[in-house]
């Protein structure tokens, strides 16, 4: 699903937080969609249960993911305001490197605008 950097300052918990929240707003994951189980998940990943335990229910606090007992964990909503921050923040993120790769504002905004037209 995804991997994480061992060798980080972030610790590994909010590591895996943080990548759910990115692979939802990407639309890898979509809403409703089951996240693999704890698990499988520590499996994949290299790491301990209780750390992806520990990730899961931050998100589940937060209202990122539900779950629902003996099927698992699911992503919530995208419409709250934590996937909302996620998704600004990429947007942000892809305008910084279109602004250093020299395209303008006004290309950018006539993008947007396009892309809201067809939509």
């Amino acid at each position: 699903m995804f991997s994480i950097d061992l060798t980080s300052r972030i610790p590994i918990y909010e590591q895996i937080y943080n990548k759910i929240i990115e692979i939802a707003v990407s639309g890898t994951l979509n809403e409703n969609e089951q996240l693999p189980s704890v698990r499988n998940l520590a499996k994949d990943i290299g790491v301990n249960p209780n750390t992806v335990a520990k990730a899961y229910q931050e998100l589940e606090r937060n209202k990122i993911i539900y779950s629902v007992p003996g099927r698992g964990s699911f992503i919530s909503s995208l419409d709250s305001d934590i996937f909302r921050e996620a998704t600004l923040s990429e947007f942000d993120k892809s305008v910084i490197f279109a602004m250093k790769r020299g395209i303008s504002a006004d290309t950018m905004k006539n993008r947007i605008d396009k892309i809201f037209e067809a939509n």
